[in-house]
């Protein structure tokens, strides 16, 4: 009979993060013994890594860091909630996410290449954690901020989640809880861009050819398409454009105009959602 208890169970999961008959299989042959256990899910993990380099991770947790006028926001991937939400992934996930800040990271391969103190490479740390927790594990992307305020907001979209939206804004004067309004504004109304000079022409074009064939569907007089197809087009800016769209705490009032009144610019912005 097998030397443990459904409590040894648990707790090498927590530990791991590794699949319920992973940890059976693992305690089973360790006949009980959770150090040789978990040695055991380490070996068999490292085996497995390149099989899992296929597999689809859609779960995972954003993570920021501002301060001294630089934002960092990482976002990093598993592939299931249960590992999403667990210590051991999350502790990762705070480790990668100094690393990025200590070495000033723009982007995941620069992060990824770089030298933790130990002189292990973040690719190794990741290859070492998809062992352990049996899943894969990935840095998806990375954003970097600067400014003369840089601030950061992170989103729970489920109360027994990580954050799953993160956020950066830097702006040039006015108060900093202006910043973080528009951060919070930022994370909810998704915008793409800062201003309508970001968006590429053919975009626009494509979306004024929508608005005409649309209007001449709907049987508009001809005489009306132009400013109907403006209309049409602003609306897509105002939906897009984080300094056209209407102010989450004041829909009378664009982001641009409630930065305008603070004394505040908006330089830039990063937004993450896992996943996506």
């Amino acid at each position: 009979m097998a030397n443990y208890t459904a409590a040894d169970i648990k707790a090498l999961r927590e530990q791991t993060g590794a699949g319920m008959l992973d940890v059976k299989k693992a305690l089973d042959e360790a006949d009980g013994d959770r150090a040789k256990a978990t040695e055991i899910l380490r070996v068999k993990g490292l085996k497995g890594v390149t099989k899992r380099e296929g597999r689809t991770t859609s779960n995972g947790l954003v993570t920021a860091k501002a301060e001294g006028g630089v934002g960092t926001l990482v976002e990093v991937l598993c592939e299931t909630d249960f590992v999403a939400k667990g210590e051991k992934f999350i502790a990762l996930a705070d480790q990668v996410l100094q690393q990025a800040v200590r070495v000033g990271a723009t982007d995941a391969d620069t992060l990824l290449d770089s030298e933790l103190e130990d002189g292990k490479t973040v690719k190794a740390l990741l290859d070492e954690a998809n062992a352990t927790i049996g899943e894969k594990i990935e840095v998806k992307r990375l954003a970097r901020l600067e400014g003369p305020t840089v601030v950061s907001y992170l989103h729970k979209t489920s109360p027994d989640l990580p954050a799953q939206i993160g956020v950066l804004v830097a702006t040039d004067g006015g108060e900093e809880q202006v910043a973080k309004d528009v951060a919070m504004h930022i994370a909810a109304f998704s915008p793409t861009v800062l201003t309508r000079d970001e968006v590429d022409a053919e975009t626009v074009e494509n979306e004024r050819r929508v608005a005409e064939a649309t209007a001449k569907e709907e049987g508009k007089p001809e005489a009306a398409l132009p400013k109907i197809v403006e209309g049409r087009v602003n609306g897509f800016f105002k939906e897009n454009v984080l300094l056209e769209q209407p102010f989450a705490k004041d829909a009378k009032k664009s982001v641009g105009k409630v930065l305008e009144e603070a004394g505040a610019t908006a330089k830039g912005f990063a937004r993450f959602r896992v996943g996506s």
